[in-house]
């Protein structure tokens, strides 16, 4: 389908759209949606509930309803099943994790501008951020993991392999969900020491202590220790130039043992670089968080692998939230 034309309403669409952005980010830092619940709840409760101002309590909750976020009856709010599935930390699906993550970008995108200008980051890098940020950014990274690794982890056969590297795993839920699914498969998630108490929560959450370890090191400074015959590298090249990327791909090829599986999983673009939409606007995000980090298209990717001489290269049947998209080969 062809998309609507572009006229004055359309753009200014696109160019208030964030008023929507700010609505959803202030609900999910007030955490109205866990506050409502499964009941319906009049703004004067809620608002005395939470010890919030009535009448800006009733504009958000219009406004959330406006966005089919919640439902109205009368005087009364509920959450919509989407927003209780998605938007109330009492589910186990909660994605508000990533959404904070977003709101401690907003600064940065407002300076979009300064950023093409300079061709320089306008804020440091949240992988490196201590506190609130990181935390934000790690349980985020592990609520769309969580959405994702199953799938993938069924998609990709592993049933002969016996040691996986999951790369830069943050909470480390890919080489959770692989071990899960293949009961022969041990793996180790390597990433910085900070990650650790993140990594280590999930993997006891797994009751998987005896087969997923953790391994603290940093993949930009120093080879990879140990080998593997597969190796996963999910969301960490867009953070590198291309020269780093290559770097990467050339030490994880390094830790492989012959015959081994290396998979690039990563926000993928068309080699044109201006489609799908959200990798190229990922690539912003990079422009703005980092010296040289982008999103790279499918060509890149398979020739960053065939110098590493990787061989046998392809593209697997999967397409994820955003564009996510894997391609891998073998030593």
């Amino acid at each position: 389908m062809d998309p609507p034309p572009l006229n004055p309403g359309r753009i200014l669409e696109i160019s208030g759209y964030y008023w929507r952005t700010c609505t959803l980010h202030a609900a999910v830092k007030l955490d109205v949606f866990t506050a409502i619940g499964s009941r319906a709840i009049t703004t004067d409760k809620l608002a005395a509930e939470m010890g919030l101002d009535p009448r800006a309590v009733e504009m958000l909750l219009n406004a959330l309803s406006a966005m089919e976020l919640l439902e109205k009856e009368g005087t009364a709010f509920r959450n919509t099943p989407h927003a209780a599935t998605f938007l109330s930390k009492d589910s186990p699906d909660y994605t508000g994790h990533i959404i904070m993550h977003h709101h401690h970008l907003m600064d940065s995108w407002a300076q979009l501008d300064r950023a093409v200008a300079t061709g320089r980051p306008v804020r440091s890098r949240v992988t490196h951020s201590d506190g609130e940020w990181r935390e934000s950014f790690l349980l985020g990274m592990f609520n769309l993991a969580m959405g994702i690794a199953p799938r993938v982890a069924r998609l990709i056969d592993l049933t002969n392999r016996r040691h996986l590297l999951d790369l830069g795993g943050g909470p480390g839920t890919y080489a959770i969900h692989f071990c899960l699914n293949n009961p022969d498969l041990k793996a180790t998630v390597q990433d910085l020491k900070s990650t650790e108490p993140f990594a280590m929560k999930t993997i006891r959450r797994f009751g998987l202590e005896d087969r997923v370890r953790f391994q603290a090191g940093d993949y930009l400074q120093e080879a990879i220790k140990c080998s593997y015959d597969v190796a996963w590298l999910s969301h960490i090249l867009h953070g590198e130039g291309p020269e780093a990327c290559q770097m990467i791909i050339h030490r994880t090829a390094a830790a492989l043992e012959p015959g081994g599986l290396l998979l690039v999983h990563d926000f993928i673009l068309d080699d044109t670089m201006d489609r799908p939409l959200f990798p190229a606007l990922f690539s912003l995000n990079m422009l703005l968080g980092t010296p040289d980090g982008q999103a790279y298209s499918d060509g890149q990717i398979r020739d960053m692998l065939a110098d590493a001489g990787l061989k046998n290269i392809q593209r697997y049947p999967f397409k994820g939230p955003n564009e996510s998209a894997i391609i891998g080969g073998t030593l």
